[in-house]
C-alpha cells in the first residue's frame, strides 16, 4: 500500500512556480531541519527533489505500486521509461474559485495514518535505521503512487543521519541506491547494491534494484543475472516477468509475451499488486510488437485492478494516444495533471482533439508544463531531458531552434538512459530535425539489442531515408 502524504511539507503556488520545504516533525530540532535540506550527497543537493517541481517521468522512473519492496523495483526496469532558463509569464488566476493545488488526502486518509505512523516510530527512536528505512520506503512508495517526486526528498531526509556513511547498514544501503538512481547517479546506485548483496545476498529488493539499473543502461547481460539472482528469492511470477523484461528487449519479444502470459495462469493466487506488475509488462510488451487487441487487453486487466498506478496510467495513455484515441486518454486522467507525467500526455490528448477538447485546455497545460519546465532548469536539474524533448516537439513553439533544442535533450537523455521510450524521443527528434546523423547512437542500440519494436522500427527506417 501506497500511504498519502502527510503533514511533513506544505506547498505553495507563487505565480506558476511551485515551492516546497520540509516542515520538520516532532523529532526533529531546527537545526536538524536545516541539515536535511543543505546536507549533500556527492555534491547533490538532499533537499532537491522537495523543492522540484517537475520530477522525472515516471515511464522513467518506473517505480510502481509495489506489494513488496522489491516489486517497486522491477517496475523501474520497464524503462527508468513512467530546461532558456527564464521563467515562464506569470501566471493570474482568472477567477478566485479558480484552483491552483489539489492537496493530498486528509490526515484521517489510511494512507496518510501509515506514514504518520511510521514518523512517529522514527520520532520516538531517532537513532534506528529500520524506522528510517521503513519511513523512507513509504515516502518512495507514495511517489511511485501519485507521481511527485518530492516525497523523494521526504525520503532522504529520513535517511540523513546514514546519507554520507561510507558502510552504513545493508538495508540502508539499498533504500539509498533507490534515491540515487532516480536522480540518474547509476554508478554510486550500483555500488551500494553490490555492497548490500554482499553483505547478505538474500535481499531481493537489491536484486531487483540492480536488474532495473542495468536494463536502463542497457547491459542486458548483467540485468540477466540479476533476474536470475531474485528469481530464487521471490514469487515464481515475479522472477518469470524479470527475465521476460530482458528477453522484450533482447530480441524475443514474442517469446517474452508468451511466458508473461503463461506465468499469470500458472499463478492465480498472485497478488494484486503482482499482478498489475505482470499486466502492465504484458501489455507493453505485446503493444512493442504491434499486436493492439492483446495490448489493450492486458490494460484494461490492469485497469480493473483498481490500484492507484500512475505509470500505468501514462502507460496507457501512451497507447491510446499512439492508436488516435485523444478522447479517451481525457477521460482517463480527469484531475490527474497533479503528476507532470500525466499533465504531458493530457497536454498531449487535448492538442490532438483541436476545438474538440475543452476550451483553452491544451493552451493551459502546456503553459504550465513550461513553467514547470523552466523551473528545473533554473535549479539546474536535467533528469528530465527525454519529457522536455517530447513537450517541445508536440507542444512548444514551432520553429527551427525548438526542434533543434528538442534533439538536443533527446541526444543527451539517450547519452545516459537507453530504452525503448528514451531511442523513440530521440528518433523522432532526430526526424523532425532532419538529421540523420544524431540518430546513430539509437540505430547501434537497435542493433545490439535486436529488439522486436514495429514503432522503432518504422521510424528508424524513416530516419535512414533522409538523405
Amino acid at each position: 500500500m501506497h500511504p498519502q502524504p502527510g503533514r511533513g511539507s506544505y506547498c505553495r503556488l507563487v505565480n506558476s512556480y511551485r515551492f516546497c520545504r520540509f516542515v520538520p516533525h516532532q523529532h526533529q530540532h531546527q537545526h536538524q531541519h536545516q541539515h536535511h535540506l543543505h546536507h549533500h550527497h556527492q555534491g547533490r543537493d538532499l533537499g532537491r527533489h522537495c523543492r522540484r517541481g517537475l520530477g522525472r517521468d515516471l515511464r522513467s522512473c518506473r517505480a510502481s505500486r509495489p506489494a513488496a519492496p522489491w516489486l517497486g523495483a522491477l517496475v523501474l526496469a520497464a524503462a527508468l521509461v513512467l530546461q532558456g532558463a527564464a521563467m515562464a509569464a506569470p501566471f493570474v488566476p482568472s477567477a478566485d474559485s479558480q484552483v491552483l493545488e489539489r492537496l493530498p488526502a486528509r490526515a484521517s486518509d489510511p494512507r496518510s495514518r501509515t506514514l504518520a505512523a511510521l514518523r512517529l516510530a522514527l520520532a520516538q527512536a531517532p537513532g534506528d535505521a529500520a524506522a528510517a528505512v521503513a519511513l523512507a520506503q513509504a515516502y518512495f512508495n507514495a511517489m511511485a503512487a501519485e507521481g511527485d517526486p518530492r516525497y523523494v526528498g521526504h525520503a532522504q531526509a529520513a535517511l540523513a543521519p546514514w546519507w554520507n556513511l561510507p558502510d552504513p547498514p545493508s538495508s540502508v544501503r539499498v533504500i539509498r541506491a533507490m534515491l540515487l538512481q532516480f536522480d540518474h547517479q547509476f554508478e554510486p546506485a550500483l555500488a551500494d547494491l553490490d555492497a548490500a548483496l554482499r553483505a547478505d545476498p538474500e535481499q531481493p529488493q537489491a536484486w531487483a534494484w540492480r536488474a532495473a539499473i542495468h536494463l536502463v543502461r542497457a547491459d542486458y547481460g548483467l540485468a540477466r543475472a540479476s533476474c536470475q539472482g531474485l528469481s530464487s528469492r521471490v514469487p515464481p511470477l515475479v522472477g518469470i516477468a524479470c527475465l521476460a523484461q530482458v528477453d522484450a528487449v533482447t530480441g524475443r519479444t514474442a517469446q517474452a509475451a508468451a511466458a508473461l502470459r503463461q506465468a499469470l495462469a500458472d499463478n492465480p493466487g498472485a497478488s494484486a499488486d503482482q499482478r498489475l506488475w505482470v499486466l502492465t509488462r504484458l501489455a507493453e510488451t505485446e503493444e512493442r510488437r504491434g499486436a493492439w487487441a492483446l495490448a489493450e487487453a492486458a490494460f484494461r486487466q490492469a485497469l480493473a485492478l483498481n490500484i492507484a498506478d500512475v505509470y500505468l496510467l501514462g502507460a496507457y495513455a501512451d497507447f491510446l494516444l499512439d492508436q488516435q484515441r485523444p478522447a479517451e486518454v481525457l477521460g482517463l486522467l480527469t484531475d490527474r495533471g497533479r503528476a507532470d507525467v500525466l499533465l504531458l500526455r493530457q497536454a498531449l490528448a487535448a492538442r490532438a482533439l483541436g476545438n474538440a477538447a475543452p476550451a483553452g485546455a491544451a493552451q493551459t497545460w502546456a503553459r504550465e508544463l513550461a513553467a514547470r519546465f523552466d523551473a528545473a532548469r533554473l535549479r539546474g536539474d536535467t533528469t528530465h531531458q527525454k519529457e522536455e524533448s517530447r513537450f517541445l516537439l508536440a507542444l512548444g513553439p514551432p520553429g527551427v531552434a525548438n526542434v533543434q533544442q528538442s534533439l538536443k535533450l533527446a541526444s543527451a537523455n539517450f547519452s545516459e538512459q537507453r530504452e525503448p521510450a528514451d531511442a523513440r524521443i530521440l528518433l523522432q527528434a532526430a526526424l523532425a530535425a532532419r538529421d540523420r546523423v544524431a540518430a546513430e547512437p539509437a540505430f547501434a542500440w537497435l542493433t545490439a539489442s535486436a529488439i522486436d519494436s514495429v514503432v522503432l522500427r518504422a521510424l528508424a527506417e524513416q530516419v535512414r531515408a533522409l538523405p
